[in-house]
């Protein structure tokens, strides 16, 4: 998309994200678990459905 020059949208999203998600659980660590125990769910659907 972008030739290979700097970040693409998608990445950066996905930092600035990813970035909030960690504050987030920094601040409520049950927050923290239940976005683990979600993206671990949502991590192993993706696999089984390969």
């Amino acid at each position: 998309m972008n030739n290979g020059n700097g970040l693409d949208l998608r990445t950066a999203l996905l930092f600035l994200v990813g970035g909030i998600a960690t504050y987030i659980a920094l601040l409520h660590p049950a927050v923290g678990v239940a976005l683990l125990v979600g993206v671990g769910v949502a991590g192993l659907l993706h696999l089984l459905l390969k």
